[in-house]
């Protein structure tokens, strides 16, 4: 050793300070253990099924979200009439409208099916809104004053026939992946 003092003190050799206690010989006592009994078991969370609740909000965030999509589509639009469509957008609705009504009505079994059914609504509606809102501004744009709310007062039924022959296939398939999505989501959301 090249130390001029003595080393620490060491434990005796065999002793381990963070060593299990001994086990008990074969055939001895358990030992105590908790008594479970002292205390009462945790209570069990409430079944959350509020039905009404559900419809109320899939219903306003159907309205938020077809609105919002009709403003897409008519940001997307250009001057000249033409419009650039954004499918994918009609996912992101069923998808909202799937949390909202899971997340507010809980796990009854009729609820997604409820939201499957908003969010086709949903995605229609904000389509015919967008396009309201291109067929306005259009007008607007060549001197013709007519708003909004005319065009879905006045000349639905135009619009309807307008929107019926721009139906295509990939409209059909992403009107389709919005009612899944909301039905989906609705069921996942309201069974946690």
């Amino acid at each position: 050793m090249s130390a001029n003092f003595p080393p620490p003190p060491q434990p005796p050799a065999g002793q381990n300070p963070y060593a299990a206690p001994p086990q008990a010989p074969y055939g001895a006592p358990a030992q105590p253990g908790f008594n479970a009994a002292a205390y009462p078991p945790p209570v069990v969370a409430a079944r959350r099924e509020n039905v009404g609740l559900g419809v109320v909000a899939g219903v306003v965030a159907a309205v938020v979200a077809a609105l919002a999509y009709g403003g897409l589509l008519r940001a997307l639009a250009k001057d000249d009439g033409t419009t650039t469509e954004f499918h994918y957008a009609a996912i992101a609705v069923g998808a909202l409208i799937g949390f909202a009504v899971g997340k507010a009505g809980g796990r009854n079994v009729a609820l997604p099916f409820v939201a499957g059914l908003v969010a086709l609504g949903s995605v229609i509606f904000g389509e015919l809104f967008g396009g309201a809102l291109v067929i306005s501004h259009y007008a607007d744009q060549h001197g013709v004053s007519l708003s909004v709310t005319d065009i879905f007062f006045h000349h639905f039924g135009d619009l309807w026939k307008a929107w019926k022959a721009d139906f295509s296939a990939a409209r059909f398939i992403f009107l389709a992946l919005a009612a899944v999505v909301g039905f989906g989501l609705a069921k996942r959301v309201g069974e946690s």
